[in-house]
This record gives structure tokens, C-alpha cells and sequence, in this order.
């Protein structure tokens, strides 16, 4: 029987609701703005690594989510579940190879794989750069079989581009081996990924890890005494009640007049800023369609975010074959680069989320686990109490950390 690769993905995003009121004579030009803050890098040209199309895979991924469960609340890392893949692609080979690069969104006949391994480990540099105001920690790990001994080349290239750590396991005790493996999750996102894997198949020999774990507080710090009750609309006769923090401030935002959707960029201390993309009522399918922009301006806004902890969960291979990665699902899948041998496959990824807002700021954490086995104007108020789309950026990296969608806050 040919071996199997299990995935298991936790992943997590965050949301706020805001009332601006725009002042005028703090227009700016938006290429100009995004282009300053690194959303304009994100969201036009997504490029983590040279030649990649990253915007393109978060949100190829994302509408798969939503097509699978549109009435959902949606939570990912992208940049967990694309570092993730890219390791297992350095033991990949042909059509498994290009599949996966491909589904990520990078174009092979105009960069060389060596440079998209550099670009991801730039990106690794970049985000795990010491900040005294923001917490961003990345990192991948290589949990490995006694009895399994994976090429020089696979394990060297595995530490010079994704600086992954090796930890030896007992899989034959699969227990032992899951309890080992959640630990080390649990303990590298603070405690917020907790119960990472469920079973392990005892023919596992290896097991690539990543994870990232974010914390950032507000710049504008929202009060605990304006805290309150208010309505939140799951559509139009369905309104639910949630816990609203409130805030005064500056912020950047502009209006798509093609899709009708207000947009509002909210910063945290250091280099990452939340966007919200509110769309006009009735409007969420067509802005989850094309997912562009076209005007910003800075605004004076009150804001009111959401006060919550939200958790998801789903079936990560059946998104990533409609995305077009299939052959690493399947007994055709040539992972020869990591053991010298046709005998490895991936066969199952799933995935967990877990958001916190609180009045300070927002707490998230993600993990990724492969798992290797044998065999118009722009309106003067804008209230996010319906659905909406959100971001969290790292503008010094041009960096898309989380991704997700809030279609019922209450949800968990």
C-alpha cells in the first residue's frame, strides 16, 4: 500500500465594525496611500516572494471557503498555509512540483523555484524581525521517524531556506508522537492552538510543521467602559446582539463605487493594520468576486469593533483540488525528493480557527501540519453591523497574515 501524508491546519482572522466621518482636506491619492501602507503590494500585487501571485492564492482560497459554506464565518492564514506547502515542496518533483506552485499562484516559466525558496525565506526574515510594539513570530519545524532517514539534500534545503527545527518522534507510538508534535504548537502560539493533530496513522515517518501566532495591541486603544450591547445584522431580519468596544480616531478608508463597498484600514502599534471591506447591503457576493479598490481618503472615524472569540473549521484538501493541486493527493504524487522513493502521498487536510478581539488589540494564531506516512460619495457614516470582509497586513513585509469573513460574530 503506498503511503499517505495527513494535513491538519489551524488557522485564524479578525473583525471590527466602525462609524466614520470624513474630513474633508485629507484626501489622498490611493496608489500613493496603499502603496505606503503595503496593502496596495497586497491586495494589486500580493508578492511575498518574486514572481509569486500571492493575493491570487488567499483569495482563490478564501472563495473556496465561501463557496463550500457561504453562510459561514471564515477564517485563514495564508501565509501559514503557502509556507507550509512550499516546504513540502522542496521534496517534490514534476507535476507534484508545479501543481503545488502553481495552486499557489506562481508562475514557473517566469521564476525559478531556488528563487521562490529565497522569497519565502526573505519573508521569514522579514516577519520574525525583533519589534518592540508588535509580536509576530513564523517558523516551521521537521518532526522525523527514528527509522526514517529523509535525503541530505531534502534536510539542508529544508534548513536553508525555511529554517525549519528537527525534532525526532516515535511514531510507532502515535500517541506519544501526537502529544509530542500539539505540545510544540501549543507552546509556539502561546497557548492559543491547543489539540493541533487528533490521531496519527503509526506508518507516519515525518511531519512538517509551521505556525505563526500574532499579537498587537491598538494604536488607539479602545475603553472598557464604552463597551456595550448593540445590534449586530446577520441580514436584513436577522439581528443578534454583540459586544461593541468604541473608539475615536484617524484612519485611512475609501469607497468603491463599482461595487459599493466602504473600506476602513485601522492600525495597531508597530507595522500591522486591520482593513474591513463592508459591503452595501445585498452587495457581499459581487465584492467577494473580484475583491478590488478604488478610492482612499483619511477619515475621522468612531469606531465600534467587536468584542469576541470565533473558532472554524474544514476539509483543506477538497478546497486545494479545486484550486488544481491534486496529484499530491493522489498515488501518482512524486515526493522522490524527500526520501529517494515513489512511496509518499498527501491524503487528508483539515482546519481549525481561532480569533480574540479584546479592547487592547487582537491575538491570533495559525499552524500547518503535512503529515508523511508510508503508504458613488463616500458615505458620512460607516457602521459595520452586517457581514464583512477582513485583513490583517504586515505593511513592512507586504505581508497578508490572516484573512476572513464575519457573517455571524456569535458563531464560535
Amino acid at each position: 500500500m503506498k503511503p499517505f501524508i495527513f494535513c491538519c491546519l489551524v488557522l485564524v482572522g479578525l473583525y471590527a465594525v466602525a462609524n466614520c466621518h470624513h474630513i474633508s482636506g485629507k484626501h489622498k491619492d490611493e496608489k500613493e496611500l496603499l502603496e505606503h501602507s503595503g496593502a496596495y503590494d497586497i491586495i494589486n500585487q500580493g508578492c511575498p516572494t518574486r514572481g509569486s501571485s500571492y493575493a491570487d492564492f488567499t483569495f482563490s482560497f478564501y472563495k473556496q471557503v465561501m463557496l463550500k459554506e457561504p453562510n459561514k464565518n471564515i477564517f485563514f492564514s495564508p501565509i501559514s498555509i503557502s509556507t507550509a506547502f512550499a516546504m513540502l515542496a522542496v521534496g517534490a518533483k514534476s507535476t507534484t512540483l508545479n501543481q503545488i506552485f502553481v495552486g499557489m499562484g506562481f508562475n514557473l516559466t517566469e521564476v525559478q523555484v531556488e528563487d521562490i525558496h529565497e522569497g519565502f525565506h526573505h519573508l521569514l526574515y522579514m516577519l520574525n524581525k525583533p519589534d518592540n510594539e508588535i509580536e509576530i513570530s513564523l517558523g516551521n519545524a521537521l518532526f522525523t521517524d527514528r527509522g526514517f532517514r529523509p535525503l541530505e539534500k531534502f534536510l539542508n534545503d529544508i534548513k536553508a531556506f525555511y529554517e525549519a527545527e528537527f525534532l525526532s518522534s516515535n511514531f510507532h507510538n502515535p500517541p506519544e508522537a501526537k502529544k509530542q508534535i500539539n505540545d510544540y504548537v501549543e507552546k509556539k502560539t502561546h497557548g492559543k492552538i491547543q489539540n493541533f493533530l487528533g490521531s496519527l496513522d503509526p506508518r507516519t515517518v515525518m511531519v512538517l510543521v509551521n505556525y505563526i501566532y500574532f499579537k498587537a495591541s491598538w494604536e488607539n486603544p479602545f475603553a472598557p467602559i464604552q463597551t456595550t450591547e448593540a445590534d449586530f445584522f446577520v441580514d436584513v431580519k436577522t439581528p443578534i446582539k454583540v459586544n461593541m468596544m468604541r473608539q475615536e480616531g484617524e484612519y485611512a478608508s475609501y469607497y468603491d463605487k463599482q461595487l459599493f463597498c466602504e473600506v476602513v484600514q485601522i492600525p495597531y502599534h508597530g507595522t500591522a493594520e486591520a482593513i474591513l471591506i463592508l459591503p452595501d447591503s445585498g452587495k457581499m457576493k459581487e465584492v467577494e468576486n473580484v475583491l478590488v479598490k478604488e478610492t482612499v481618503f483619511y477619515c475621522y472615524c468612531l469606531t465600534d469593533t467587536l468584542l469576541v472569540s470565533v473558532t472554524g473549521s474544514y476539509d483543506i484538501r477538497q478546497l486545494f483540488e479545486k484550486m488544481g493541486i491534486t496529484q499530491v493527493f493522489s498515488s501518482n504524487a512524486d515526493l522522490s525528493g524527500i526520501n529517494g522513493a515513489h512511496d509518499l502521498q498527501v491524503t487528508k487536510a483539515v482546519h481549525k480557527a481561532l480569533l480574540k478581539v479584546h479592547e487592547n488589540g487582537t491575538e491570533a494564531a495559525a499552524a500547518t501540519a503535512i503529515i508523511i506516512s508510508k503508504v458613488h460619495q463616500p458615505s458620512v457614516t460607516i457602521k459595520f453591523n452586517r457581514p464583512f470582509i477582513m485583513l490583517i497586513l504586515d505593511k513592512a513585509s507586504a505581508t497578508m497574515l490572516f484573512m476572513g469573513k464575519i457573517v455571524n460574530p456569535t458563531e464560535n
